[in-house]
């Protein structure tokens, strides 16, 4: 995709690191393509302020503004020097129409986004820390593809550091967590994967926690 958005080179926008590219609440017009180093995502979520993602190169960030006229719904800060394509309206309709190929490539992009940023909203809002890293396996088990759905036991590719992230909490606390789900007979952690024992158990778990607590 690189390849393609080289002609908007005209539109790169340098943030130092740490700078702020744009805050919660505040009015958006415009969207960025990261082309080098990466973003952090950052809402305050019951007074507290819950790390979302760090963005990668190639990724999307700031859309909304574009897609449904919002305030920004978080606020993204350079975590490195970062090279970012800015898109507004004007130049973003002239993207849509001149390279349809691309359009639809960001449109699939968006949908995802838009996605997985409701759900990992969802994620956050769960209170109890336990329920919230069961959560994240929920999340993976709705998103991600060839997931082997024939019994209740599902297997993971995913790092602790990748949980604390999605859940929004120290590392240390999700090894916590995950050590109570493997005491309990729920989980099992390997090297490379994590295997969840009833995926039908963890749902019946984690939405009684999550009714509980918005009661």
């Amino acid at each position: 995709m690189s390849d393609v958005f080289a002609a908007f080179s005209r539109f790169a926008k340098i943030f130092p690191k740490g700078s702020v590219i744009f805050s919660e609440f505040e009015p958006g017009d415009c969207f960025y393509l990261i082309q080098t180093g990466r973003v952090q995502l950052i809402k305050i979520v019951n007074g507290f302020e819950k790390n979302l993602d760090i963005l990668q190169p190639s990724e999307i960030f700031g859309e909304m503004a574009i897609l449904e006229n919002s305030p920004r719904s978080a606020t993204a800060i350079a975590y490195d020097e970062v090279k970012a394509l800015e898109f507004n309206k004007a130049n973003f309709e002239v993207l849509m129409m001149g390279n349809p190929a691309i359009a639809m490539k960001l449109l699939k992009t968006f949908v995802k986004r838009i996605y997985a940023q409701k759900r990992r909203f969802m994620i956050l809002t769960v209170p109890d820390t336990m329920a919230r890293v069961g959560d994240v396996f929920l999340m993976l088990d709705e998103t991600q593809p060839n997931i082997d759905k024939s019994t209740d036991m599902r297997s993971f590719s995913i790092s602790m550091d990748e949980v604390a992230r999605w859940a929004g909490i120290p590392v240390e606390t999700v090894e916590d967590e995950m050590h109570r789900y493997i005491d309990q007979g729920k989980m099992e952690m390997f090297d490379d994967h994590i295997v969840v024992k009833n995926i039908t158990e963890l749902t019946r778990y984690v939405n009684a926690r999550r009714s509980k607590n918005s009661l």
